[in-house]
């Protein structure tokens, strides 16, 4: 099944409980804190029905290409291409996708049998994601104050992170929280899981499942939105259409039919289904051409406004874009390398190059806020110069001054405005701060993302190379002869 986007928005009208703050949100596809948000994501599915290279066929059906398991170097291709096409509609500022949590989900099945008892309930559910086009986000992290579970114990309250409270006939009982559910407000489904090492104590938080966002019992608490304060696309048209918001996830006594759980008290088996198997290369493929999208705007940007002020002729400033065109042409070729040099695993698949992948990560992750700090310095004050918002053009007088005297000999006053009001939008505005951060955890803290590097890594290959090199030689006799140069 290909949804459209008119039939997501509708999906997403199912009586789900969003928190505003106090404010409870009936429909988000028609509130102002979020229905462009929703339509942008409505449009990543017009985009893909669209076109019959987004999708694949089996059997008498047709399926997003990215719940394709691959088993050629063509089939990777073909999920890049759309990753990159989804990826493009939001120049990369939508993380979570409905291409992100679909891949790991289609990872993990391409090896299911690390699920144990559970793999038939990971497959059905591979096969229902792809049948009905479901939009799944994830929240797999516990509440920061939650990793201090002796404090709880003390005050004798309950620890406040997600876990198991009751197991029936029919399925499990789950209350606490998750974080942070990029994405959900305007998901059909979330991923209920963990990605931090869990304790041998902790089993009843071992739970991976997946529940409806409109099931009895789940509330959303958003963080601010920053879609509500954008006046008009003009003055903020990043935020105005990209904010795809961030969810802390509450569950009280939500009911977990049986075949809609993957993982039950076991603390290891709740972090090795996403290494074990595909699923956390394919889920973070995406997250590497999103980047890169992104880059594309950033480099875009830098060049635009450097010519915006005619400092495009001065030799530094052409080293500093002449950077960043290289930055953007290393992480290409990295993501390149990954279909390029991809593996053959699980049997009678193909997976991205996992190294180069986790190489790629760690380069976003480290390199995004360098990156807008030297973007910000090509933008020096002229992002403070602009009028205050567009209204400026709907008075006469205004107007004419305006045009007057905001113009330069390389840019009209308008055009200036309507660039430099987009770049802020990109490195200082609130949604660019939330981006910021962003960049810098959504794959997880630092450390996590190098641990994955260390783990990747061939270190006996490269160990070899050092023993060869020093069996090379041997202690010189005695009374060798010294040869100097």
């Amino acid at each position: 099944m290909l949804k459209t986007g008119a039939e997501h928005l509708e999906q997403l009208n199912d009586g789900r409980v969003v928190y505003v703050g106090s404010e409870r949100i009936d429909d988000v596809t028609s509130h102002p804190a979020f229905r462009n948000g929703a339509r942008s994501m409505a449009a990543i599915y017009d985009l893909k029905r669209a076109d019959p290279a987004f999708s694949y066929a089996e059997g008498k059906e047709r399926y997003s290409a990215y719940f394709l398991r691959a088993r050629t170097r063509e089939d990777l291709l073909k999920r890049t291409t759309l990753h990159r096409a989804i990826a493009a509609v939001s120049h990369g500022l939508l993380g979570r996708s409905p291409d992100h949590v679909s891949s790991f989900v289609t990872g993990m099945a391409m090896n299911p049998a690390v699920f144990g008892k559970y793999a038939d309930n990971l497959v059905r559910y591979y096969e229902h994601m792809r049948k009905e086009d479901t939009y799944a986000v994830y929240a797999v992290i516990p509440p920061q104050a939650a990793r201090n579970p002796e404090f709880y114990v003390k005050q004798n309250i309950p620890v406040p992170t997600l876990r198991v409270v009751r197991e029936d006939d029919d399925g499990v009982v789950i209350s606490g929280m998750k974080m942070l559910a990029t994405g959900a407000v305007f998901a059909n489904e979330i991923w209920i899981g963990n990605l931090i090492p869990l304790a041998p104590n902790q089993l009843p938080e071992s739970i991976t499942c997946a529940i409806a966002v409109n099931a009895p019992g789940v509330t959303l608490w958003s963080r601010k939105p920053f879609e509500r304060y954008a006046p008009n696309e003009f003055d903020n048209p990043l935020t105005w259409r990209f904010d795809e918001t961030d969810s802390m996830v509450m569950c009280e006594n939500v009911k977990v039919p049986w075949e809609k759980v993957f993982v039950h008290m076991d603390a290891i088996l709740a972090r090795e289904i996403y290494i074990k198997t595909p699923g956390h290369c394919y889920g973070n493929h995406q997250s590497n051409v999103r980047f890169h999208e992104k880059m594309k705007l950033i480099v875009g940007l830098a060049s635009k406004i450097a010519q915006a002020s005619g400092a495009h002729e001065v030799p530094a400033v052409r080293e500093v874009l002449g950077r960043f065109a290289a930055l953007e042409a290393a992480l290409g070729g990295m993501i390149a390398g990954q279909i390029q040099d991809a593996e053959a695993w699980p049997e009678g698949y193909q997976t991205f190059n996992r190294r180069y992948m986790y190489a790629a990560l760690n380069w976003c992750t480290e390199s995004h806020s360098a990156i807008i700090d030297a973007l910000r310095e090509l933008c020096g004050g002229g992002v403070f110069q602009m009028p205050a918002d567009i209204s400026v053009m709907h008075d006469p007088k205004l107007r004419a001054l305006f045009e007057q005297y905001w113009q330069t000999p390389q840019l009209g006053a308008l055009d200036r405005m309507k660039l430099y009001k987009l770049a802020w939008d990109l490195i200082g505005s609130e949604f660019a701060g939330r981006h910021l951060q962003y960049e810098k955890f959504y794959a997880g803290a630092s450390f996590i993302i190098r641990n994955h590097n260390f783990r990747e890594a061939p270190w006996k290959e490269f160990e070899k190379v050092v023993d060869d090199v020093m069996a090379g030689y041997d202690i010189p006799a005695k009374n060798a002869a010294r040869k100097v140069a």
